[in-house]
């Protein structure tokens, strides 16, 4: 699933749109030692709208158009669709509507019982329909072609107490301290998936997609206990393997230029490809050529296929993630951040036998500390 087709579904995820509705939503209570305390099935269609737009807010955060990063493709493996398994759960409650007690109970205990979660949650699920509009050959909307494409779309929302503070007690007219009690559920999942995947705009069972708010330290628990799926890397660890291949193969050679180069490359690539529909990815053939093409020597680079594999197996890296935005230079006490628009005006050189930094200041009037100083 693209981000073309996330962003298709996240658009129609409305009331106002003629193609899309919300039949029903399942919410759930677990507490912070997975005991499933609390479930419930209600119809949206007679949901009151304050409420609705509650669930509507909450659970779009989880069709996230970085796709990737923070939305990310799983496939399910063959036994994922034997009964009892992850696959099978998910599809058995698709096909439920979320009208069986029965499955919907089995869904949740199977969540509360092998996530691994920081204290207690909720889980919200929405069973949902969007019509998918078929074009013919002329690029217009052909009559009965249409397709129903059948979701379940699952978030995960962290529950807290408010934190304790001082309030104003309009009774006996004072400040006083009160600690607040009730359980407030996040309108923020932490977590979330969509089942199953809308590809080529049509329904894949065979695929689910993960969703989680922070894209460095994904809930592995899900992917992998959950959702029965194989983890794959965040985007954190995809580009701390990148460096770790760079660093084995070039060795020595390593220096700025090389680095600031070397990200030029990339976001090259990702340049050329942005009109694709599929993420842009590297891999150990990709990096040879990017490598061989900035100059460094033919040894070197014929390393990259063993350190490759060694590092990340065939799994092709995203190339966004290995993206630096900026440059930073550090060395005990000194820290220099450099945007890629001043990337070209430093350069590290041997002066009387000291290695240094070189920086090029066009203007000779620069700011410490927030005041004008003139280099003479």
């Amino acid at each position: 699933m693209n981000k073309k087709e996330t962003a298709e579904i996240k658009k129609n995820f409305s009331d106002k749109s003629g193609f899309f509705i919300m039949e029903r939503i399942l919410t759930a209570f677990v507490d912070a030692e997975k005991n499933l305390r609390y479930h419930n099935i209600n119809s949206c269609l007679t949901m009151p709208v304050a409420e609705h737009d509650v669930y509507d807010e909450t659970l779009k955060k989880v069709l996230n158009t970085n796709v990737g990063k923070s939305f990310v493709e799983y496939e399910f493996p063959n036994e994922a669709y034997e009964e009892g398994k992850p696959q099978n759960i998910l599809y058995s409650l698709l096909k439920s509507e979320l009208k069986d007690e029965m499955v919907c109970e089995d869904f949740l205990n199977h969540i509360a019982n092998n996530i691994t979660y920081e204290g207690p949650f909720a889980v919200i699920t929405a069973y949902c329909c969007y019509t998918i509009r078929k074009k013919d050959k002329n690029d217009e909307f052909a009559e009965g072609e249409d397709e129903i494409y059948r979701y379940l779309l699952t978030a995960i929302c962290p529950v807290n107490t408010s934190s304790d503070g001082f309030v104003f007690d309009s009774f006996n007219n004072e400040i006083t301290k009160k600690l607040n009690t009730e359980l407030i559920i996040s309108k923020s999942p932490s977590d979330g998936f969509l089942y199953p995947v809308f590809s080529n705009r049509s329904t894949d069972i065979n695929h689910v997609m993960y969703y989680t708010k922070s894209a460095n330290k994904p809930n592995i628990s899900i992917v992998e206990d959950v959702l029965g799926c194989t983890f794959v890397m965040s985007a954190e660890n995809e580009k701390a393997s990148f460096q770790n291949i760079l660093k084995s193969v070039v060795g020595d050679d390593l220096d700025y230029m090389l680095i600031k180069t070397v990200n030029e490359k990339l976001q090259e690539v990702v340049e050329e490809n942005k009109d694709d529909t599929d993420k842009t990815v590297i891999d150990n053939s990709r990096l040879k050529t990017i490598l061989s093409d900035i100059g460094v020597p033919e040894e070197r680079v014929q390393m990259v296929e063993p350190v490759y594999e060694k590092v990340c197996g065939t799994a092709p890296l995203t190339a966004a993630n290995l993206i630096e935005t900026r440059t930073v230079l550090t060395s005990p006490g000194i820290t220099v951040n450099i945007k890629p628009s001043a990337a070209d005006k430093v350069r590290t050189s041997v002066v009387d036998g000291r290695r240094c930094l070189l920086i090029d200041i066009d203007d000779p009037t620069i700011e410490i500390n927030g005041l004008p100083v003139t280099l003479n």
